[in-house]
């Protein structure tokens, strides 16, 4: 049944600039259509350079002069906290929200909202335990201190996928080591990320300590090089994350940069094949496939292809596509026309240079909407690039493969190095692979379970630094070494010993 619908008119958003609750200083604003329902159902202030301008600066006082960096862990933490009970609260409409402009499934916009509380809740744990060291092994007369402080003003660019989720693997844990910061989300899913920034305004959060400005790409091309701010924090694409880099490297600042992938699921002849079967087509149509962990590549052993191969297509048949709002959708629509272009382009790619296209393939012809099939390809070569390329569509390229080694060699075949998995019944095996598969995160048995504890980001091209987890303050912070004398004696010249 349908829980959910689509709006009457439009929902205005306003940004947050200075602790004020603002539209753009030109008062133009933009819109953005559902793409599953074409009907505009967001209205946005389009910022201007003028309108980051004014958000980087009241981030650079709220750091510099402000209470925030210097108030305890406990108060910030207590802020945190707020937020996170606010988030909780308004859970319902930010789901529905996320569900309106992204097209994502709204039952799985309801899981990242709930997961988004438990961020911060988490973030604000570490905000009494960003601490450094005492060093204290210098000899009688001195002490060394490794002091743990805030980078400074925090850049953060979001991604259209999942807007309010990664905002949130962002911006809690930053505040919560004392930094202040400017978000620029996505101008294709903007929404969710102005209402948070309207629930820290609410919790009380200082003014400055957290601006979001919405607005165009220009926006955050110009974030990446602004001499205002001490790191840029950007998900997105390899291509753009390359171009943001090459800004930033201009005045030498941080990046974390968590970028694209192509990521492999490896399933060995012993494996529970009902639930590997089960998690692969979960993998690679979760939230449409457009998602950076998506399990684009399963690579299966050839012992068992041909039967596990024949799973995958039933069970892809059966994922039901339709309309997000719907709890029954699993498939929900592309969010927008380039990246549908983009799907249907891999896949003529994918038939041009022979690999088998057992189910999907097309774009469904509905009266609304962009929605797209669920997609196998099976008998991939190892050179096509639908086995190569980051697709983020519903699309699957089944490869097979001789033994451990060989499935070793496939995972690490690639320029990306974002996740990877291996279902198997064999320890010694699984924990191999672990080792040996070149990925910032590896799942054993399971496929995307991720927990607030753990830390996410990516080798290779899939991006640099770590978000999530305890490390998440080394992002973060700066060290700072103090050494102290603490017994001051007169100081002598070389050569002045006994005289």
């Amino acid at each position: 049944m349908t829980t959910a619908a689509v709006p009457a008119k439009a929902i205005s958003h306003r940004m947050l600039i200075g602790g004020d609750l603002v539209d753009s200083s030109t008062g133009d604003r933009f819109q953005r259509e559902s793409p599953a329902h074409d009907v505009t159902i967001g209205d946005y202030p389009l910022g201007s350079i003028d309108d980051l301008e004014r958000a980087v600066g009241a981030a650079r006082i709220a750091f510099d002069e402000g209470e925030w960096p210097r108030a305890s862990g406990a108060e910030r933490a207590a802020a945190l906290r707020c937020v996170a009970a606010l988030i909780e609260d308004e859970s319902a409409e930010l789901a529905w929200i996320e569900a309106l402009e992204s097209g994502k499934p709204i039952s799985q916009a309801r899981e990242e909202v709930a997961a988004t509380v438990q961020l911060w809740w988490y973030a604000a744990t570490l905000s009494q335990h960003a601490v450094g060291d005492a060093i204290s092994t210098l000899g009688a007369d001195y002490l060394g201190l490794a002091l743990r402080e805030p980078v400074g003003v925090v850049g953060m660019i979001m991604p259209w996928n999942f807007p309010l989720l990664i905002a949130s693997q962002k911006l809690p844990f930053a505040l919560a080591v004392g930094c202040t910061a400017v978000l620029k989300p996505s101008e294709l899913t903007p929404g969710t990320t102005l209402r948070l920034a309207e629930l820290v305004h609410r919790a009380g959060i200082p003014a400055g300590v957290v601006n979001v400005v919405s607005g165009r790409g220009e926006l955050g091309a110009h974030m990446a090089g602004h001499r205002g701010l001490d790191m840029i924090s950007f998900t997105g694409s390899t291509e753009v994350g390359r171009s943001v880099a090459v800004a930033a490297a201009a005045s030498f600042k941080r990046v974390s940069l968590e970028l694209g992938g192509k990521n492999p699921m490896v399933v060995m002849a012993d494996a529970d094949l009902e639930a590997a079967a089960d998690a692969a087509v979960f993998g690679f149509t979760f939230n449409q496939g457009e998602c950076c962990n998506s399990a684009s590549r399963l690579l299966v052993d050839a012992g068992i292809a041909p039967e596990f191969e024949q799973r995958i297509v039933e069970l892809a048949k059966k994922v039901p596509i339709g309309d997000p709002l719907d709890d029954r959708t699993r498939i929900g629509a592309i969010a927008s026309r380039d990246q549908l272009a983009k799907i249907e382009t891999m896949v003529a790619s994918g038939l041009a240079e022979g690999a088998e296209l057992a189910v999907g393939g097309s774009q469904l012809e509905t009266d609304t909407g962009r929605f797209f099939e669920a997609t196998v390809f099976t008998d991939v070569d190892r050179g096509n690039p639908i086995a190569r390329e980051e697709i983020f569509g519903p699309v699957l390229s089944v490869i097979r493969f001789n033994g451990l080694d060989d499935a070793i060699r496939l995972t690490n075949d690639t320029n990306f190095g974002l996740s990877a998995g291996i279902w198997t019944n064999d320890q010694a095996n699984a924990w191999a692979y672990a080792r040996a598969a070149q990925a910032g995160t590896v799942w054993v048995n399971c496929w995307m379970d991720g927990f607030p504890e753990l830390s996410f980001g990516g080798r290779k091209h899939s991006g640099v630094g770590r978000e999530l987890g305890r490390h998440a303050i080394e992002e973060f912070t700066e060290l700072k070494t103090v050494t102290t004398r603490m017994s001051p004696r007169e100081m002598r010249m070389p050569g002045e010993a006994g005289q």
